[in-house]
C-alpha cells in the first residue's frame, strides 16, 4: 500500500431532497455562486492589489514617506489575517469571512479618504486592509475549490490572482500618470475606489452559497443538499445532484477517517510542491521590478509619463485573463510551467544586461530592459493564475486551512525580505541573477513533481498530489 492509499470504505449516500430548493434568487443568473465569485474576486482582491502596489513602489504622489514600515505593513497585515483564518475557517461559514473582510476594506478606504496625508493613519489603514485580504485569501481559495465544478475549478479559483492583477494595474496607472496639481489627493482617490468596491461587495453577498462540504462535516445533510442544488446549473437534474452530493460525501468521509498523523505524513510531498510553486508568486511583482520599469522607461523614453509603464501593468492582468480562459482546457501544469520558464529566461536576460554597470546610462540597453520587463509580466500572469486552484486541491481536508495559511504567510515573508534587502540597494544584477537561477531550479523540480489536476474532483486531485513525481502534463 503506497502513501495516501487506504482501504475502500462503504459510504452510504442519502440525498435528502430530489428537487431544487425554491428561492427568489434561483432566477437571478445562470449560477448565483459563480456571479458572487467573479464580482467578489474582482472588487475585494482588486483593492488588495491596489494596497499591495502602494507598498511595492507605487506611492509616488501620495505625500506619504515611502518608508520600509509603510512598504511592508500591508504584508504583515496579510500574515495576521491568514493566521486568523487558519484557525477559524473550518468553524465558521464563509459568509462571515466575506463580511469581515469587506468591513476591514471599508475601514481602510475611509481612513484613506479622511486622513490622506497622515503617515500613522495610512500605515494603520494598510495593516487593517492587509488583515482583510489575509482572511479572505484563505477562505476564498478553500470555498471556491469546494464549490466550483471539477471542469472549471481552475478558472474560478484564478479569480483571486486576476483580481489582484487588476488592482495592481489600477494603482500603477493612477500613480504613474498622476498630476500633483489636482485638488484631490492620490490617497483620497485610492480610498474612494475602495469604498465603491466595498459597497459592490456588500450588495452581492446575498448571492453567496456555502459549500456543501462545510455542512456535511457537521452532519447537516439537509442544508448540504440545499447548497448542492443551488450550486448546480439550471439544467441540472436529480441525478446530477445525487452524483455531486455523493462525491462530496466521499470526500468528507475519507478526509475525516484519516488520523492526524497520517494526514500530516501524506501532506509533506504536496506541501513541498506548493511551497515552491506559490512562493514564486512573490517574484512576479516586487520592488526591484518596480524600480526597473521606472528607471528603464525614464532612460528609454525620457520620462516615466509614457506608455511602457501602462502596458507593463496591463500585460500582467491580460496574462491572468488568458490563463483563466484556457487553463481548464489546456491544463494547469503546462500553462504554469510555460509561464515559469519564460519568467526565468527573461529575468536572466535582465541580469545579463545589468551585469554591465554602464548599461544603466545607455538608453538602448535600458530600452531592452523595458521591453523584457513588459514581456515578463504577461508570463507572470499566466504562471500565478494556476496557484490558487493547486492550493485548494493539494492538502487533506482537516489540515488544509493551516497549510494554505502557512504558504500564504511564506509568500508575504518573501516580499518583506526583498523589500528590506533590495529596497534601497538598487543592485538589480544580483537580484535578477539569483531569482532567475531559483526559477530555473524550481521549474525542473515542479516539472517532475507537479501534477495535472484538470477535470479531477477534489478527492482525486488530492490523491494525485501525494505522488512524489508526476511527469505527465495531462
Amino acid at each position: 500500500m503506497t502513501i495516501g492509499q487506504y482501504p475502500q470504505q462503504q459510504v452510504t449516500i442519502e440525498v435528502v431532497s430530489d428537487t431544487r430548493h425554491e428561492s427568489k434568487l434561483n432566477g437571478c443568473c445562470l449560477n448565483r455562486q459563480r456571479l458572487h465569485n467573479i464580482i467578489t474576486g474582482m472588487v475585494m482582491f482588486s483593492y488588495g492589489g491596489m494596497d499591495m502596489a502602494q507598498g511595492l513602489g507605487w506611492n509616488l504622489y501620495t505625500g506619504i514617506p515611502d518608508t520600509q514600515q509603510f512598504q511592508f505593513s500591508w504584508f504583515i497585515g496579510v500574515i495576521i489575517g491568514a493566521l486568523l483564518a487558519s484557525i477559524s475557517v473550518s468553524l465558521l461559514p464563509k459568509m462571515f469571512f466575506y463580511c469581515v473582510a469587506i468591513v476591514l476594506q471599508l475601514i481602510d478606504a475611509i481612513i484613506c479618504v479622511s486622513a490622506p496625508y497622515n503617515y500613522d493613519a495610512m500605515v494603520a489603514a494598510r495593516y487593517i486592509g492587509g488583515i482583510g485580504i489575509g482572511l479572505i485569501t484563505v477562505a476564498f481559495i478553500i470555498h471556491n475549490s469546494e464549490v466550483a465544478p471539477k471542469n472549471e475549478r481552475g478558472k474560478w479559483c484564478a479569480v483571486e490572482q486576476s483580481g489582484l492583477g487588476l488592482g495592481i494595474a489600477v494603482q500603477v496607472i493612477m500613480d504613474s500618470m498622476w498630476n500633483p496639481a489636482l485638488p484631490i489627493g492620490n490617497n483620497q482617490v485610492h480610498g474612494i475606489i475602495g469604498i465603491g468596491f466595498a459597497i459592490v461587495a456588500i450588495a452581492i453577498l446575498i448571492l453567496s452559497v456555502e459549500s456543501p462540504i462545510f455542512y456535511l462535516r457537521r452532519n447537516n445533510d439537509m442544508k448540504a443538499n440545499t447548497c448542492q442544488w443551488e450550486l448546480l446549473d439550471k439544467k441540472a437534474d436529480t441525478e446530477d445532484c445525487k452524483v455531486a452530493f455523493a462525491e462530496n460525501n466521499r470526500y468528507v468521509a475519507e478526509g475525516t477517517s484519516e488520523t492526524l498523523a497520517h494526514e500530516i505524513t501524506v501532506a509533506m510531498v504536496p506541501y513541498f510542491k506548493m511551497f515552491l510553486c506559490r512562493c514564486l508568486v512573490a517574484f512576479s511583482f516586487s520592488l526591484p521590478l518596480t524600480h526597473t520599469i521606472i528607471s528603464s522607461t525614464t532612460s528609454w523614453k525620457g520620462t516615466m509619463y509614457s506608455w511602457p509603464i501602462i502596458v507593463w501593468r496591463l500585460l500582467r492582468w491580460i496574462g491572468t485573463l488568458i490563463a483563466l480562459l484556457v487553463m481548464d482546457k489546456l491544463g494547469r501544469k503546462i500553462l504554469s510551467m510555460l509561464g515559469l520558464i519564460c519568467m526565468a529566461g527573461l529575468m536572466l536576460g535582465m541580469a545579463g544586461i545589468y551585469n554591465d554597470p554602464l548599461s544603466v546610462s545607455n538608453s538602448v540597453e535600458m530600452g531592452k530592459v523595458c521591453q523584457i520587463s513588459m514581456a515578463y509580466q504577461i508570463f507572470a500572469g499566466m504562471f500565478v493564475s494556476g496557484t490558487p486552484a493547486y492550493l485548494g486541491e493539494a492538502f487533506p481536508l482537516r489540515i488544509k486551512p493551516f497549510l494554505i495559511a502557512t504558504i500564504v504567510i511564506m509568500e508575504q515573508l518573501i516580499h518583506i525580505i526583498v523589500i528590506v534587502t533590495f529596497g534601497k540597494s538598487g543592485n538589480f544584477f544580483q537580484y535578477y541573477l539569483g531569482v532567475g537561477i531559483v526559477m530555473v531550479i524550481c521549474f525542473l523540480i515542479l516539472t517532475a513533481m507537479l501534477p495535472e489536476t484538470r477535470n479531477m474532483t477534489l478527492r482525486e486531485a488530492g490523491h494525485r498530489f501525494r505522488r512524489l513525481h508526476d511527469l505527465f502534463a495531462h
